[in-house]
């Protein structure tokens, strides 16, 4: 047992260091103003910003259900093929994350932009040119195009684990395709579901990057409003973090709420 405390002590002193402390100064910070008087001022603040929050929780809620729409059959044709295509395909979908996320926003710029690719290629069959940049719906396709393998590999890691006998068995029984999905499948593959949309809806509330560069300053996100309090020309870090802290406890909330549908005694076979 003392072996294992002193093994943990690495990982308890980075999580003090870098989760602790930093969560520590932010609240520090939303509770008081310049002169260092604890105020409730900031957080009361944020209500002003709320058209903000219900966009940046919105194109997040979009952005997730199209990455688990795209995702789910990818996942499963990936989990149902033979085991030396499987690396292959994993590593096809692995390959943009190899590149930098700000290249790759970088590029949509330009196959979006007026004079851009699509555009050029809309022209020239006499539909375009469109509006396809600085709009809600590219930054949307970003937050997709960025977040996808995040949702096709914790989908993928659980119905991998599914026994093809369970499915053939419900087929024997007399279900058809439909129930084997929503009765076998969608029920054992659940835990991933919970995991894939944790880990696209936490970056994609909280992103700056894509909305900046794809949507403009009209389609301006939460991630993009905490940036102008510490580093823009609003320079206001106390308000910043109380923004800060309310996009955490909204996460907390949300990852809280999806805990309740993850099935932790269920048993994958």
């Amino acid at each position: 047992m003392q072996k294992l405390k002193v093994l943990s002590l690495p990982y308890l002193v980075w999580m003090f260091i870098f989760i602790l402390v930093p969560i520590i100064m932010v609240a520090f910070f939303a509770f008081t103003n310049n002169e260092g008087a604890l105020t409730m001022e900031n957080i009361s603040d944020v209500g002003q910003y709320a058209n903000i929050f219900i966009r940046s929780i919105w194109l997040a809620i979009i952005a997730t259900a199209i990455c688990l729409v795209l995702s789910y059959p990818l996942a499963y044709i990936l989990s149902r093929i033979d085991k030396h295509k499987q690396s292959t395909m994993l590593m096809i979908v692995m390959l943009p994350m190899w590149m930098n996320f700000l290249l790759r926003t970088y590029a949509w710029m330009t196959l979006l932009g007026n004079n851009g690719i699509i555009n050029n290629l809309l022209e020239l069959i006499g539909i375009g040119p469109l509006k396809l940049i600085n709009t809600s719906g590219a930054v949307v396709l970003g937050m997709v195009y960025n977040y996808l393998p995040f949702m096709i590999l914790p989908l993928y890691s659980v119905m991998e684990k599914i026994d093809k006998s369970v499915i053939e068995a419900a087929n024997d029984l007399g279900c058809n395709s439909f129930k084997v999905l929503f009765k076998v499948i969608v029920p054992l593959s659940l835990p991933g579901i919970v995991s894939g949309i944790t880990m696209v809806f936490v970056p994609a509330i909280s992103t700056f990057i894509i909305s900046r560069m794809l949507g403009g300053g009209s389609n301006l996100l939460i991630g993009d409003l905490i940036e102008m309090q510490f580093l823009g020309n609003a320079y206001n870090p106390h308000l910043g973090a109380a923004i800060s802290l309310v996009l955490m406890a909204i996460i907390l909330v949300i990852m809280t709420v999806m805990n309740q549908f993850s099935p932790d005694d269920q048993v994958l076979i």
